[in-house]
C-alpha cells in the first residue's frame, strides 16, 4: 500500500487564522453616565413642631375644672370648701366660664345624704385624707349633671401668698361694698383676702362675686407683659400652696386660655344668687339655701353643654 506523498507548501498558501480573545461588552455601545450626589434630605421638623404647638393650644377640648377654697379652723386640719367655683375652659372658645356655687346650697352628697354642699369636702377628708376634692367633684356631677375630672384646691394662706406674688390686685367697684367705697382700689394680699371673704356688711352672694373679681384681677395682671417677671415667684407659690390633679402639661394650655380671656374681658362670670335659690331653715335651725332646679338646670345647659 502506497504512502501519501507530502508536498512542501507553496508561496500562495494562506496561514490558518489564530483564535483571538474578544470582550463581549465591546459589542454594546457604551452609554455615558454622569454621577451626581443626591441632594440632602430636608427634615421638616420645624413645621411639625409648629403643628404640634397649635394642636396643643387650640385643641377644642373642654376642660371642666372645680376650684375649691378651703378654710381650716384653728386646731382643725380638715377644712370645708367655703369657695366653690365651677369653671369651663375651651381653648378655641372666646370666653372662659365661671359659676360660683354658694357654700350653703342644700344638695345630695353621694354617700352622706342631704347636706350643705361645702360639707362634701369635709366629710370625705375626715374619713380618708386627700379624698375631699374627689367627693366635691362627685357631688357637683350628681346634682348639676356636669362631669368634672380636674380640680384646684387652695387654702386661704396659699391665696394670700399668691396674691402677694403678683403684687396685689386692682378692683373697681360701682357701689360701696365689701368694706370698700365705690371706685378703684389697689388691694394687697391681706386686703384681697378680706374683700373676698367679707360677709358682715354684705351677704354670701356678694362674697362670691368678690372672689371672682379677685381672680379676674389677678389673671389680668399676670397677662400684662410688664408683670411677667413675677411669674417665677407665682409658680413657686403655686407649687406648695395648691393641691391639684391637673397634669403639668395642661397648665400652659389652660393658663393661656384664661389669660387671653382676662385680656379680652371675656371671662363669663355667674353666681347662683337669689334668682336660683331660696333661703330657708332646717328643722335643726341651720340656715341653708334650697336650689331652684327649674331655674338652675337651663343655666347649666347654657354654660356647660358640650
Amino acid at each position: 500500500m502506497s504512502q501519501p506523498v507530502q508536498r512542501p507548501p507553496t508561496g500562495n498558501t494562506v496561514p490558518a487564522p489564530t483564535a483571538q480573545k474578544t470582550d463581549p461588552l465591546s459589542y454594546y455601545q457604551p452609554i455615558p453616565v454622569t454621577i451626581q450626589p443626591l441632594p440632602p434630605k430636608r427634615r421638616k421638623w420645624g413645621w411639625w413642631l409648629v403643628a404640634l404647638v397649635l394642636i396643643y393650644f387650640l385643641a377644642p377640648l373642654r376642660t371642666n375644672l372645680l376650684v375649691l377654697g378651703t378654710d381650716r379652723t384653728e386646731g382643725v386640719n380638715i377644712g370645708r370648701s367655703d369657695t366653690i367655683i365651677l369653671m369651663s375652659v375651651v381653648p378655641l372658645a372666646p370666653n372662659v366660664v365661671m359659676l360660683s356655687i354658694p357654700r350653703d346650697l342644700w344638695v345630695t352628697i353621694p354617700g352622706y345624704g342631704e347636706q350643705r354642699i361645702n360639707t362634701a369636702h369635709f366629710f370625705a377628708e375626715a374619713q380618708q385624707p386627700g379624698s375631699g376634692p374627689q367627693a366635691a367633684m362627685n357631688t357637683i356631677e350628681a346634682n348639676f349633671g356636669v362631669h368634672v375630672s380636674r380640680y384646684i384646691s387652695i387654702n386661704f394662706d396659699g391665696f394670700v401668698e399668691m396674691v402677694d406674688a403678683v403684687g396685689g390686685v386692682d378692683v373697681e367697684l360701682e357701689h360701696d361694698e365689701g368694706g370698700l367705697t365705690a371706685g378703684k382700689h389697689h388691694l394687697d394680699a391681706g386686703q384681697a383676702l378680706a374683700f373676698a371673704r367679707e360677709r358682715y356688711t354684705s351677704d354670701d352672694f356678694h362674697r362670691m362675686k368678690h372672689g371672682q373679681m379677685v381672680i379676674r384681677a389677678a389673671a389680668l395682671k399676670m397677662a400684662n407683659p410688664v408683670n411677667w417677671y413675677r411669674w417665677p415667684k407665682l409658680l413657686a407659690g403655686l407649687s406648695h400652696a395648691v393641691q391639684t390633679n391637673l397634669p403639668i402639661y395642661d397648665w400652659p394650655r389652660l393658663g393661656f386660655a384664661v389669660l387671653r380671656a382676662a385680656l379680652t374681658n371675656t371671662i363669663d362670670s355667674h353666681v347662683l344668687d337669689r334668682d336660683y335659690v331660696t333661703p330657708t331653715i332646717t328643722d335643726e335651725g341651720a340656715d341653708i339655701l334650697m336650689p331652684n332646679w327649674d331655674a338652675i338646670r337651663p343655666l347649666i345647659v347654657d354654660l356647660f353643654a358640650p
